[in-house]
């Protein structure tokens, strides 16, 4: 699979779900299940890549605007989410957080930004297919720390000065 392949399944299960991660989670699934095993470990690889790239300060910053607060499990969950998003979203949040505030159409923080479920939705389909836990994915870990300038995710101020334009439209 390649990453084309990647994103389209992102895309067309997202889109079905119109928006729903829980929904998103289930299609995704559905999907994977219809594929051989080597092509689900290769979704999730590919699903593990970006999860670690968005491992960044800035993007756990704009998880705590947009969530009002974001420990270290809603900053793992929010990255899932950001990757249900799609392609044009997530590379864009990647490359500059402050993005989120232009490409994100709304935001509702009781809907959206938790993608907990997308991130176990090639386990689910491996074991499904094959009655097995999913074998390790040969991916190096995340790092020991978020890339880029640290910063207190609990500092309002901080927030707002990091990400003025995605504080303006979501924080606070």
């Amino acid at each position: 699979m390649d990453e084309t392949e990647f994103w389209e399944i992102v895309d067309s299960t997202r889109e079905a779900a119109e928006g729903d991660p829980e929904d998103h989670a289930e299609l995704l699934v559905e999907r994977l299940v219809r594929l051989d095993p080597d092509s689900v470990l290769d979704f999730a690889r590919h699903f593990e890549v970006r999860y670690n790239r968005a491992y960044t300060w800035d993007l756990w910053a704009a998880a705590a605007v947009l969530l009002g607060g974001a420990g270290e499990d809603a900053f793992d969950w929010f990255r899932c989410w950001l990757i249900g998003q799609g392609r044009e979203v997530f590379e864009g949040a990647v490359h500059d957080a402050e993005t989120l505030a232009e490409l994100l159409e709304d935001f509702d923080p009781e809907l959206d930004g938790d993608g907990e479920e997308l991130g176990y939705a090639a386990d689910e389909a491996y074991e499904q297919l094959t009655g097995t836990d999913a074998p390790d994915l040969g991916v190096p870990p995340q790092p020991a720390d978020p890339a880029g300038e640290p910063l207190d995710v609990d500092d309002d101020s901080a927030l707002a000065e990091r990400l003025p334009r995605l504080w303006d439209r979501f924080g606070g």
